[in-house]
């Protein structure tokens, strides 16, 4: 398989399997989640509940775009994402892979709905963290793109809340529109709800599986990508079913911009990374003109790098207000940017559709640790009707507009935050399991240290044996 040796292939398919196997607990501990409502509410019987999740969770990450896998892959330094060790490849994505690999396992074993969305930016945050600790790094903590890592942090933070906050909202909107006593009573013991009740709670379910998909999923995505880039760079680290000519015409269009910079009138951090700019575009024009415009194999991950240094460094630039330019220019550098990236932000259908399978069939397995605690121990009672529809609309909102706009956020903590709203709304504050609720706090609290301990640890491991 693309002429690898024979350990660098074992090693790959390792790393690949893992991928698969963290989406794989991702769907049955994310997942969960979604069945949670329409099982409790005796809408879907569980076998059913499972599987038509897991399908919509499949064209969720099939049709969901790679948005968020982008974001995932940014939050590590450029640096590390073209080193041309592939050893120091495997290093990153397994430690990566195990730490949340393990930290899955071990809150789903007792029940906690924690995130798998959590535990993977912890992981990358470790490892980006780790990273600085090299002999070889120069850059210190500027390792992790903090500004990336700012922005994942803030929709990671404010989805619950607004899941919270939307569900007791539209409870109280419910209460004072809907005359229908039965959508705020209990389901009786295997009696199914009303067709127009249970039409509404299946087609929410289907929204939070789909979404979850196309966001998480996602995810599944990006540490494919990571893995192909890393390990076998000469097929993957720029998209070959592209024509690379193309790039020469985006470059000039930045080189004519990146002239008018004058460098004397920067801070000292903007003159360096004008430098790396200005050198990243002469080497990215060098290696262009020398194969006229067909970049061969072997020099793909050199100009992986280049096009990254000139998107990271010039958007920087720009942000700090030494670019200055008209509306035209904007377009033209956004359009010309965009373009490049175009050739770095990508992933093959047959990677979405391995993910697709491992987040699908994942969905059908193990799911009923965490249906038990987000259907009976959040609350002092079951789900009512009306708290399952409006917990699973909100998070559905939630997720897809999350993943419209790039950012992950997690499944488990939108949906669990809507369910503890939707008991508070009923009955009050007191109507929560104080207990479940602590566990679920404190599980959501460590898993960003304990995450980022483990992936450091595990890539220190791995860089000294590999």
């Amino acid at each position: 398989m693309f002429g690898l040796e024979t350990g660098i292939f074992f090693l790959l398919c390792i790393c690949l399997f893992c991928a698969c196997a963290f989406e794989f607990v991702n769907g049955f501990h994310d997942t969960a989640n979604a069945v949670a409502t329409v099982i409790y509410t005796n809408s879907l019987k569980p076998n059913i509940a499972v599987i038509w999740s897991g399908f919509c969770n499949f064209l969720g990450v099939f049709f969901g775009g790679i948005t968020v896998a982008m974001g995932i892959v940014n939050l590590l330094p450029v640096e590390l994402l073209i080193d041309q060790n592939v050893y120091h490849a495997v290093a990153m994505v397994l430690s990566l892979l195990l730490s949340a690999i393990i930290w899955n396992l071990g809150t789903w074993y007792f029940g906690l709905p924690s995130s798998s969305s959590h535990t993977l930016i912890g992981s990358i945050l470790g490892v980006g963290l780790a990273y600085s600790l090299l002999p070889e790094n120069v850059s210190g903590v500027s390792s992790v793109n903090w500004d990336k890592a700012k922005e994942t942090g803030f929709a990671l933070l404010l989805s619950p809340l607004v899941g919270f906050s939307l569900v007791i909202i539209l409870m109280f909107i419910l209460k004072r529109t809907v005359k229908n006593d039965i959508i705020f009573k209990e389901p009786k013991k295997n009696q199914t709800p009303p067709t127009w009740i249970r039409g509404i709670l299946i087609m929410t379910c289907t929204g939070v599986s789909f979404f979850h998909g196309s966001n998480d999923g996602q995810k599944g995505v990006g540490l494919i990508m990571l893995i192909l880039i890393g390990i076998t760079p000469a097929y993957f680290a720029l998209d070959a079913s592209k024509d690379t000519s193309h790039l020469q015409t985006n470059l000039v269009q930045i080189q004519q911009l990146v002239n008018r910079i004058e460098e004397p009138r920067l801070a000292t951090l903007d003159q360096e990374r004008l430098r790396v700019v200005k050198a990243s575009i002469n080497d990215l024009d060098s290696v262009m003109k020398a194969t006229n415009g067909h970049i061969p194999p072997q020099l793909r991950l050199e100009s992986r790098k280049d096009i990254l240094l000139i998107s990271r460094d010039l958007t920087k630039i720009q942000k700090d207000g030494a670019l200055t330019l008209n509306r035209d220019e904007a377009a033209t550098l956004s359009s010309s940017l965009s373009a490049m990236k175009s050739y770095t932000e990508y992933a093959p259908t047959w990677v979405i559709l391995m993910i697709s399978l491992s987040l699908g069939l994942g969905t059908m397995v193990g799911w009923k640790r965490i249906v038990v605690t987000v259907g009976e121990k959040i609350g002092k009672q079951h789900l009512t009707y009306a708290q399952g529809a409006s917990a699973e609309l909100v998070a559905a909102s939630t997720i897809g507009l999350s993943s419209g706009l790039g950012l992950p956020v997690s499944t488990t903590h939108v949906l669990s935050s809507g369910i503890a709203g939707s008991m508070v709304a009923n009955k009050g504050i007191k109507n929560l399991q104080a207990g479940t609720i602590r566990n679920i706090v404190l599980a959501w609290v460590l898993t960003l240290p304990v995450s980022m301990f483990l992936a450091g640890t595990l890539f220190i491991f791995f860089r000294a044996v590999l």
